[in-house]
């Protein structure tokens, strides 16, 4: 199964409690920080409602 590299790219500061609950729970803390996750689709729908705010890539 694929993954994904899910990057900070903007600041949750000024974000509603909510966006900042999403990308705490993806497990990004700073700007620039990364993570990689699986692909399936409870994360596809956490990055697409945070997709502002990070860059996403797929890798092998």
């Amino acid at each position: 199964m694929a993954k994904l590299k899910i990057t900070l790219v903007k600041s949750v500061i000024g974000q509603k409690p909510a966006k900042r609950a999403t990308v705490r729970s993806l497990g990004l803390k700073k700007i620039s920080s990364s993570v990689v996750q699986e692909d399936i689709p409870s994360v596809r729908g956490a990055v697409a409602s945070v997709a502002h705010l990070v860059k996403v890539e797929e890798i092998q």
